[in-house]
């Protein structure tokens, strides 16, 4: 009973959030055109599972999980991309996420032997080839450097890499979930390898993974002794299997196949592994039989995330955010520019959040969208110059028979009901 003693609690609750919430009906009504009054929301006005029972205890879920009402932003994987699971590739849910840094959970995962499992304790990392004194090192004892926390963002070389062709995947999940964007902590990869001493004649650094497929990528030195880290740990706690624990490199702007995972060896040597074995991977071919050779810098590159084909428009017209993702592998990211007629008019996207090197920038665009329909695009600058090109220049250029480096501006057509579909315009 409540104080007066004569009704329910529950009722008279009811009825004063009706009475308050009368007064406020235009107010809301003016704010969210099109919803229902506040004062007839059962959401509001009952009393709800969630306001009369308790909750679990702190002990319930030792490891913190999301809601069950976010059970459908996870990673997903494109079944007939490749012919088995365990040298293939999942996706980032770019469309359910904001801000910059993405969660351990939803990094997408690239591999070609499977996840390693490995023990920390019988870990190791060996540094040999041109260096003064060959080392092994334990966990503990890469540890002892002095530590690093960097946000990087890690994108593999293929990512967008189906619409060379033309507009294949509907969602930019699939068409550009091949990033993330996270804080790793670690150790510098040149106070490793000072540590080992370079000889004169070293040029390059062999990095090999410890998995089923031996990883193996080059790195000039110039880069190693840069910005690279050996990484242990990404926002906050210990790296993920799927993204290589205990050990992995980091190699800011490159291409995500240079980041070996799983880390177990560094070779110093004259030359890079790829031209002594004389291996063509990881090329772009051009039109005219030619490869592009080398090419490890993630060229500027944008996507809007919402609205899109997995993220339509539900509420009908009004108010509107467009939200995306801009990244450079040339540093950040100085602007970003967004269209809803499919280029004729262009207009500057707010930047919100860090801006900072080789890292995703977040930008939104706000806007009242009267219910016709749009061909949304962004283009992003970076702070070398560069301006994210469209997909027809780019194939002017490199022709369509490659998978890899494809930065070309995506193009969502939203139709009237604001449901949103991959497409590509002339």
């Amino acid at each position: 009973m409540d104080g007066s003693g004569d009704q329910p609690l529950s009722i008279a609750r009811r009825r004063f959030l009706r009475a308050g919430l009368t007064g406020g009906a235009a107010l809301a009504g003016s704010l969210a055109a099109g919803r229902a009054a506040a004062a007839d929301d059962p959401a509001i006005t009952e009393i709800q599972d969630w306001n009369r029972y308790s909750g679990d205890g702190v002990d319930a879920h030792p490891y913190g999980m999301p809601s069950k009402f976010e059970a459908e932003v996870v990673r997903r994987n494109v079944p007939w991309l490749t012919a088995d699971p365990i040298s293939s590739v999942n996706f980032t849910p770019l469309h359910a996420l904001d801000g910059i840094i993405t969660p351990n959970g939803l990094c997408f995962e690239r591999h070609h032997g499977g996840a390693a499992v490995i023990d920390p304790a019988e870990h190791r990392l060996m540094v040999n080839g041109l260096v003064d004194k060959p080392l092994v090192f334990t966990m503990d004892d890469l540890k002892r450097f002095p530590r690093h926390n960097k946000i990087y963002f890690l994108e593999c070389a293929a990512n967008t890499g189906m619409e060379w062709r033309g507009s294949q995947l509907n969602g930019c999940q699939f068409t550009h979930g091949m990033v993330h964007c996270v804080m790793y902590t670690g150790v510098l990869l040149k106070d490793i390898l000072n540590e080992a001493g370079i000889k004169p004649a070293g040029k390059w650094v062999l990095a090999e993974g410890a998995d089923a497929a031996a990883m193996t990528r080059s790195i000039p030195m110039e880069k190693a002794l840069d910005d690279c880290m050996v990484a242990f740990a990404m926002n906050g706690e210990a790296l993920r299997v799927e993204q290589g624990y205990p050990i992995r490199l980091v190699v800011p702007g490159f291409e995500g196949n240079m980041w070996v995972k799983w880390l177990r060896r560094l070779e110093v040597g004259d030359e890079p592994w790829e031209q002594r074995e004389e291996t063509s991977k990881y090329t772009d071919l051009l039109a005219n039989g030619k490869a592009r050779h080398f090419t490890w810098t993630m060229e500027v590159k944008s996507v809007i995330t919402s609205p899109s084909p997995q993220a339509p428009i539900k509420h009908g017209k009004g108010p509107l955010v467009l939200a995306g993702l801009a990244w450079s592998g040339n540093g950040t990211i100085t602007r970003v520019d967004v269209t809803t007629d499919g280029g004729r008019n262009w207009k500057t996207a707010r930047i919100d959040g860090p801006s900072l090197p080789f890292a995703l920038h977040r930008f939104y665009y706000e806007m009242d969208w009267d219910g016709s329909e749009m061909f949304l695009q962004s283009r992003a600058m970076d702070e070398k110059g560069y301006v994210q090109p469209t997909k027809q220049a780019l194939r002017a250029v490199r022709g369509s028979n490659s998978i890899y480096h494809n930065n070309g501006i995506q193009t969502w057509y939203v139709n009237k009901d604001g449901a949103a579909e991959n497409v590509e315009i002339s």
